[in-house]
């Protein structure tokens, strides 16, 4: 009998229990506090972003169980970006990302049949993140690290930040990069929950477009980034960057390769929450450029993964098994 493809998520968040024990004894540290107890236990930051906190965070087993709820095999785990601490000085930062980074690798020990580490970094300080992404490779043998699209308002492809993704390049780490809000949300954005339904994808689309207009990517040949939640607005709007570079010399001035063919630089998780922009996505990408994500265990999570991708009509059962896991585990280097 012929063993069935590994079904594996890219995009499934923990809150490490070392973490969170840390910010109930030195909340100042963090620039977070506790509020309420057990159940309705709270981690809320200075700026009032806040998470509930859920079994899946910091038990191994409960993330498996969570797993087999959505059918699926293997989960690469990495922390939720409210605690990104890039705006904590730069001691503090490393401090957080090692504790972090330490709990996930206990988390992934725990179930090594079915879990992954991915690391944090603290990218205020790009000298400290690639002195911590060596570390977590060497130490925990991680073949991937969580970047947030921004670092205190600058973008990832700033040349600052440069180094670190040299590095992951080298090291054959993969980036998932996701979008994160911090401080006050302007108005227009701090209703309705718009900052994450609107912003966030709007916030992917920019980091990638700067990635592809700023040269990085040409820079960078062999550097593999995933976009989270189906990779925004991007690959709507990718023809509009397209045409942009066509018809002014401003979107020419660092790279000499059209953003439409720079597309299929990024990968991009499935996480789109509907059927037809999942098949758009696969159309424009290519299905050896899709993975699963759910962004388990938020409420913002995709419950049946699996259902939507195998409702997706015209795929050969290679461009399937291609999305449902081989194009994640050739990522890991399994």
């Amino acid at each position: 009998m012929t063993s069935r493809t590994k079904r594996v998520d890219v995009h499934s968040h923990v809150l490490p229990q070392e973490l969170m024990e840390a910010i109930r004894q030195r909340p100042r540290d963090f620039q977070m506090r506790v509020e309420g107890a057990g159940e309705k236990e709270t981690f809320v930051r200075d700026d009032k972003h806040s998470t509930p906190v859920y079994a899946e965070f910091y038990d191994a087993d409960a993330k498996v169980e969570g797993m087999d709820r959505k059918g699926i095999d293997i989960s690469v785990i990495s922390v939720t970006p409210v605690v990104f601490f890039y705006w904590l000085p730069a001691d503090a930062g490393l401090a957080a990302a090692r504790v972090m980074n330490d709990g996930i690798a206990r988390m992934a020990a725990r179930r090594p049949d079915r879990l992954r580490g991915m690391a944090t970094l603290p990218m205020q300080d790009p000298d400290a993140a690639v002195t911590e992404l060596e570390r977590v490779v060497k130490e925990h043998g991680f073949r991937a690290i969580e970047l947030g699209c921004r670092i205190k308002g600058q973008l990832l492809a700033e040349p600052q930040f440069r180094p670190v993704l040299k590095r992951a390049q080298e090291l054959g780490v993969f980036i998932f990069t996701h979008p994160y809000v911090a401080g006050t949300l302007p108005r227009d954005l701090g209703c309705y929950y718009l900052g994450n339904l609107a912003g966030l994808p709007f916030d992917t689309a920019l980091m990638a477009a700067h990635l592809m207009f700023s040269g990085a990517l040409d820079e960078l040949p062999d550097l593999k980034i995933i976009l989270a939640h189906g990779g925004g607005h991007l690959p709507y709007q990718i023809g509009r960057l397209a045409h942009g570079y066509e018809v002014r010399k401003e979107a020419r001035a660092n790279t000499r390769n059209s953003p439409l063919k720079l597309l299929r630089r990024f990968y991009f998780d499935a996480l789109t929450h509907d059927a037809d922009a999942l098949r758009f996505l696969v159309d424009k990408a290519g299905a050896d450029r899709v993975t699963i994500g759910t962004d388990a265990p938020y409420d913002m999570a995709e419950d049946n993964p699996l259902a939507m991708i195998n409702a997706l009509t015209g795929l050969t059962g290679q461009q399937r098994d291609r999305i449902l896991g081989l194009n994640a585990l050739e990522l890991l280097g399994e």
